[in-house]
Formats: C-alpha cells, sequence, structure tokens
C-alpha cells in the first residue's frame, strides 16, 4: 500500500498492511536540514525542503504544512518579532476591547502573505508526494483563534464574565477559518488539521457551550470541500474527549497524559485516535528502547482505529536514533509491532 492508501483505509476501518505513523515535525525539521525555525515558518519553501526531508528519511506516512501559530493572526492585522528559535512573539493583540470585534473583517487569503506562503507550501509538497502520502493542511480553531486575537488570561475572563464578546466574534473566526482551508484544499491537502489547544483548560462545561458548536460547523465546510479533518487540542482533555467525539472530527490527536485505553471505551470503535506516548518525558529525554516501549503500549492499547505519533510535536534535540526507533524505517525497533498481516 502507499502511505496514502494506509491512512485512509485506517480512518474507514479497513484492512491495511500497517499501522500509519504521522510524527508532527516543526522546528526539528528545520533543524534536520539545516535551517532555522523562523526560515521554517517564513519560508514556505524551506517549509516544504524540511517536510520533504524527514517525511522521506522516517518513512511516515503524512506530510505536514504546520509550521506555527500565528498565521491567521497575522492576516488579521497583528504584528509579531519573530526570533531565529521558538515562535513568533505578539507585539501586541488585536482585540483589546469589545468594540474591537467589529473591525474584523473577512480574510483575504491571497493578500495575506503568510497564508499565502501555507497554501503555495501545500502545492509544492502535494506536486511532488501528494500521489503517495497524505497532505496535511492547518488552521487555528475557534477558541484558539480568538485567545490569539485576544490573549489567553483575557479569554478566560471573557468565557466566564462576558462571552457575548466570544460569540461575536466566533463566527466572523470561523468563517476565515473555512475560508483558509477551503484555499489549503484546493492547493492539494486532504486533511485539514484543526489546533484550538486553549480549549483543554476551559473546562467541559464551557467547552459544550462555547466551543464544540462552532467546531462541528467548521466541520462540516471542511468535509463539505472535500477534505478530513484532524483535531488537535493539547494538553489533557480527559474532561472532554468524549465531547470532542461528537465534533465531527475524522482523527482525535490524544496528547501524553490522556491514557489512550479509557479513550478508545469512551469515544468507540468509529474514531481513529492519534498519539499518544510523552515526546517529552520519553521521546526527547528517553532512550530509544524506551521509546520503543511506550509506542507499543499506545499500539496495544489504542484499537484498530489508530494513528501511531508521540502526543505533540517532536521537540528540538530529539535524538534521530529516538525518532527512527518508532517510524517505519532503517533503525525502527517496532517493525513487528507496526505490521497487521
Amino acid at each position: 500500500m502507499t502511505p496514502k492508501e494506509r491512512y485512509m483505509a485506517t480512518l474507514k476501518g479497513a484492512s491495511r498492511d500497517r499501522i500509519p505513523v504521522t510524527p508532527i515535525f516543526m522546528a526539528w525539521a528545520a533543524h534536520y536540514i539545516g535551517r532555522t525555525y523562523r526560515d521554517f515558518y517564513l519560508d514556505g519553501d524551506v517549509l516544504g525542503e524540511a517536510q520533504l526531508a524527514v517525511t522521506r528519511a522516517f518513512g511516515v506516512d503524512q506530510i505536514s504544512a504546520i509550521s506555527d501559530p500565528w498565521r491567521e493572526s497575522s492576516g488579521y492585522g497583528m504584528e509579531f518579532d519573530y526570533p531565529d528559535q521558538g515562535v513568533g512573539k505578539p507585539k501586541d493583540h488585536i482585540i483589546r476591547t469589545p468594540d474591537d470585534v467589529d473591525k474584523l473583517a473577512r480574510l483575504d487569503v491571497d493578500s495575506s502573505p503568510r497564508l499565502v506562503d501555507r497554501v503555495g507550501a501545500i502545492g509544492k509538497m502535494t506536486a511532488e508526494v501528494g500521489a503517495t502520502h497524505s497532505v496535511l493542511g492547518w488552521i487555528e480553531g475557534p477558541i484558539a483563534q480568538y485567545a490569539d486575537l485576544r490573549g489567553v488570561q483575557q479569554t478566560m475572563m471573557d468565557l466566564i464574565e462576558a462571552p457575548e464578546i466570544y460569540e461575536k466574534a466566533a463566527p466572523i473566526l470561523v468563517d476565515n477559518a473555512i475560508a483558509f482551508a477551503r484555499a489549503q484544499i484546493a492547493a492539494g491537502a486532504d486533511t485539514i488539521g484543526v489546533g484550538d489547544a486553549v480549549a483543554s483548560i476551559i473546562g467541559p462545561d464551557l467547552y459544550v457551550k462555547h466551543v464544540l458548536p462552532w467546531q462541528r460547523k467548521l466541520f462540516v465546510r471542511i468535509h463539505e470541500a472535500g477534505a478530513l479533518v484532524k483535531l488537535h487540542i493539547c494538553g489533557n482533555i480527559n474532561g472532554i474527549i468524549a465531547h470532542m467525539a461528537s465534533s465531527g472530527a475524522d482523527v482525535i490527536d490524544a496528547d501524553w497524559m490522556v491514557p489512550l485505553d479509557r479513550t478508545r471505551q469512551v469515544v468507540g470503535p468509529d474514531i481513529t485516535l492519534c498519539g499518544n506516548f510523552d515526546p517529552a518525558g520519553v521521546l526527547l529525554g528517553g532512550s530509544a528502547e524506551e521509546v520503543a516501549a511506550a509506542a507499543r503500549k499506545c499500539i496495544a492499547e489504542a484499537g484498530e482505529r489508530f494513528i501511531l505519533m508521540p502526543g505533540c510535536e517532536i521537540p528540538q534535540g530529539t535524538p534521530e536514533e529516538n525518532i527512527r526507533a518508532f517510524c517505519p524505517c532503517e533503525g525502527s525497533l517496532i517493525n513487528d509491532a507496526l505490521k497487521l498481516n
């Protein structure tokens, strides 16, 4: 099977030859080709080169355009300082008062340099490997995008004291996310990753009331545009994982603090889970043998519809042999566990 066939078969619950492996590479990929993280997230050519390099080197099944959380925010007019290493640092937030929500406008993807850059990177990666590999686009989810523009602390206060501010902004943010997703799908993305990390810290009641309805709308529109949805909420999502299963997402990422056996019981057999050993304590700080043992545990607990990866991004400084230990490439220590036939 090709990697793309393997990935799609997993999501359909169909027969496949092995478990797909789709680690999230960002800064690590940049350093792998001798470039800075800043080069990676500001230059789509570097992003594409780096992602192609790690996809080929480690035999993974999906190539990704994920890079940093600030692309849409730059399209809204936020300004940043961009260090060589680490994500951009906002100079200020643009939703400072409730009246600022009225100033939010429809994003013109074609006139926003950072949005165009991601779309272009997807087009180039699709041209190289789209026939054989899944291509993952990326957008910010509704509460994450609001927090990007408003600030996390003020977002928490709004949800408790003045949720009408967020609810006024949400339809604009979601419509713009749909437009950005559609542009990436047109460029070749077969799956759109939706990062909504702030949802992990607001609690299940607020998630169900203020986030889940907007995620559902967003995911329906992505499906209508012809792509699948991967929902990625970093952190401890034990309290909301059952609700995430009703979002309409095709793939749910589970971070390392979420037990996969319990999660499978909660979400049922028809959701594809992706995860989830500890990217810091195990992948970065452990031995190759410890990585392999953690990956085997994930495979044993996750059930049939499962994609293997660390709980989140490959950390900078991770030894290459530790990545090879769980990937289907030279140096793998788990090829027997990955194979299904």
